[in-house]
């Protein structure tokens, strides 16, 4: 799924916040979106392995939330969202497309690394690849909490979130064959540092 799927879905878990604890800060929002993007970092180091922990965030995530429940600060519930939204972006991941170039093609078996079973979890595809047509819908369903709950910069940011995902649908499928293009004219010597994803499918 997009980058700003998961942003827009650690924001929503920030508005669900609001509704039980409505002191919650533009901070805490900040950290929901943070935690959202956090597992993606790693794109292009073991993309979906290096940072992401489906079971992992999810225990640490009950755990803080746990925390922030008796103890209601800034920094707790901060924490909690942060942990929250990658747990919930990690597992979000074996419901979307594989690890390929072309996921809408199908080809990979591979959607998230489950470091507690030390093991490839296989795609759903529900989401068939990230910028699919599917993954806006959700994006955009994730904007409403956000919109209802939050004003000012908050809901500005998730405009334009919108307005970025929707772009990037537009411009998914031409930016493979971009890529191709320019990937096939670097040096060898160069090509050892792109992910294995963006070389093997030219082969």
């Amino acid at each position: 799924m997009m980058a700003t799927t998961h942003v827009l879905t650690g924001v929503a878990l920030a508005a669900a916040a609001a509704s039980a604890v409505p002191e919650v800060s533009v901070v805490a929002v900040g950290a929901a979106a943070a935690g959202g993007l956090f597992p993606d970092l790693d794109l292009y180091a073991g993309h979906r392995k290096t940072l992401h922990y489906p079971i992992f965030f999810a225990i640490a995530s009950l755990i803080a939330v746990a925390i922030a429940t008796v103890e209601p600060t800034t920094l707790t519930v901060a924490g909690a969202l942060f942990l929250a939204a990658a747990a919930l972006h990690s597992i979000m991941d074996a419901f979307g497309g594989g690890l390929e170039l072309r996921p809408w093609l199908g080809t990979s078996d591979r959607a998230v690394y489950s470091h507690f079973h030390r093991q490839w979890i296989p795609p759903r595809r529900w989401i068939r690849y990230d910028g699919a047509p599917e993954d806006l819908a959700l994006a955009t369903v994730m904007a409403v909490p956000a919109l209802s709950t939050f004003d000012g910069p908050v809901a500005l940011g998730v405009v334009a979130l919108l307005l970025v995902s929707a772009g990037y649908v537009l411009v998914r499928k031409p930016m493979v064959r971009i890529a191709e293009w320019l990937v096939a004219r670097l040096p060898t010597s160069v090509r050892t540092y792109i992910p294995a994803r963006f070389v093997d499918d030219l082969q």
